[in-house]
């Protein structure tokens, strides 16, 4: 056993790990949810706002690892360039966000599996896929690159194909059903349904939709020639996750009436999926096993990103005296075997949930996964807004540095906003609208409880302060 992890992450791998961590049940399924819950126009308006929100923080993201590509973490930037206490809330609440992912991706899996297999037990599913899961990450990082690879491939082919067959459809082009134009646009109280408190409703699904963006700046310690591989792929992947987004959910919008009962509802069935409906819609009369198959795909390739993405916070944790020392120790094939059994440990918990209603687990689980992942990139502009201020104030060139983010510092300080604004809205729309609940309350803002708590008892405990611009360590 030892500490050090190993760069065998190439660019493609780099670039498609990130993907694969991102486009999953938030693309595939949730996305029902968002239009259901905003209207078309609330939930486009929605989703381009959280795009601006992600190519803000990954170009920040961007500057801090070409110029320090730490192994494990980026929440090393936050204790750094922030607080002590501020790193280490941020690395607990990283760490836990994924392990909630990892349980409702493969409780998602089991759900898609009942389409086929109705009478089995979902949670044969659940340890089946958690099972593969774990020995995918155990073997080598290596392995886990080459499957994330060749699983996201699936994914961006499937959403390509998507669109284009999407597009055909809005213009009458495809299908038997003329041109659709703008019915379901101005359907009810569409485009914006629900007013405030619906659009403010569709950043749950956004957040947990985008989230895994940032996993470029997990994997930085394990990528061959960091300083040239991760600016190029954060560029690629920010342009390709605007591009897969924003066309699919526009695609939707226009496709589908946001009241159609299939959006949404009790469980999570995949005729729910609205890459399903569209498909159907077409005439091709193989859409839900089609998709079935696609969305196995993606829940499994997400859930593999999120099982490393924990493992290597954790390791990170265990090296930067964050969490127990044991954690931080790899085998000779640079893979933290301990802290992935302790991630693997946690989420096998949380996966006893399946045996209550899945549909109901699956909606809590985003709130909560959402509103960590908002914590994860409102950290990531902060540090980076710090970083920056430091290095002028320390005498730095900025041509010296490899990535260099634009329009600072108005892009972080703007992100940081949106994020404030999104994470508060919630609840005071909620008020508002006479649509909130303790219950409601407790499931969107329990990780953000944690996150303070984490944060003042750390404070208390070790009395650490802000850390001056002139005394933060750049290197």
């Amino acid at each position: 056993m030892n500490h050090k992890l190993k760069r065998s992450l190439k660019p493609r791998h780099i670039t498609m790990m990130a993907l694969g961590g991102t486009i999953g049940t938030g693309l595939f399924l949730a996305s029902g949810s968002a239009i259901h819950d905003g209207g078309p126009g609330g939930a486009i308006a929605g989703y381009i706002i959280g795009a601006f929100i992600v190519y803000f923080f990954m170009s920040s993201l961007g500057e801090m690892a070409a110029h320090s590509p730490v192994s494990g973490s980026f929440c090393e930037y936050s204790a750094n360039y922030v607080d002590k206490s501020f790193g280490f809330a941020m690395s607990w609440n990283y760490w836990i966000n994924w392990v909630l992912v990892i349980a409702s991706e493969i409780i998602a899996a089991g759900i898609v599996m009942q389409y086929w297999y109705p009478d089995v037990n979902i949670w044969v599913w659940v340890v089946l896929f958690f099972t593969m899961i774990l020995l995918i990450n155990l073997v080598s990082v290596k392995l886990y690159g080459e499957i994330e690879y060749w699983l996201s491939i699936i994914k961006v082919a499937t959403i390509v194909i998507f669109v284009i067959v999407g597009t055909l459809v809005v213009f009458g082009m495809v299908g038997s059903q003329g041109s659709v134009g703008f019915k379901n646009i101005n359907i009810g109280d569409a485009p914006f349904h629900a007013g405030w408190f619906g659009f403010f409703s569709v950043f749950l699904v956004v957040g947990y939709s985008f989230q895994g963006a940032e996993l470029i700046g997990v994997a930085a310690g394990e990528a061959e020639n960091p300083q040239e591989t991760l600016p190029r792929a954060i560029k690629q992947v920010f342009w390709r996750l605007i591009l897969f987004y924003i066309f699919t959910i526009t695609i939707i919008g226009f496709l589908i009436d946001y009241n159609s009962p299939l959006l949404i509802s009790d469980n999570s069935d995949v005729a729910l999926s609205p890459f399903t409906l569209v498909l159907e819609q077409v005439g091709i009369t193989f859409a839900a096993s089609l998709m079935n198959l696609v969305i196995i795909t993606a829940i499994l390739s997400a859930a593999n990103a999120s099982m490393y993405t924990a493992s290597r916070i954790l390791w990170h944790m265990g090296n930067s005296g964050e969490s127990a020392k044991i954690f931080g120790k790899t085998n000779d094939a640079g893979v933290p075997t301990i802290g992935m059994l302790f991630t693997a440990v946690a989420c096998f918990g949380l996966l006893c949930l399946s045996f209550l209603k899945g549909g109901m687990i699956f909606s809590w689980l985003i709130n909560i996964v959402s509103i960590a992942g908002y914590i994860a990139w409102f950290g990531i502009c902060l540090s980076h807004y710090r970083f920056r201020r430091a290095y002028i104030k320390q005498g730095k060139k900025l041509s010296d540095l490899p990535f260099k983010a634009k329009w600072f510092p108005l892009a972080p300080i703007l992100a940081m906003a949106v994020i404030l604004i999104i994470v508060a809205g919630q609840e005071i729309f909620a008020i508002l609208e006479h649509q909130a609940s303790y219950g409601g309350f407790i499931a969107t803002y329990s990780g953000a409880i944690l996150f303070f708590i984490l944060m003042f008892s750390h404070k208390i405990m070790k009395k650490t302060k802000m850390i001056k611009l002139e005394d933060i360590d750049l290197y």
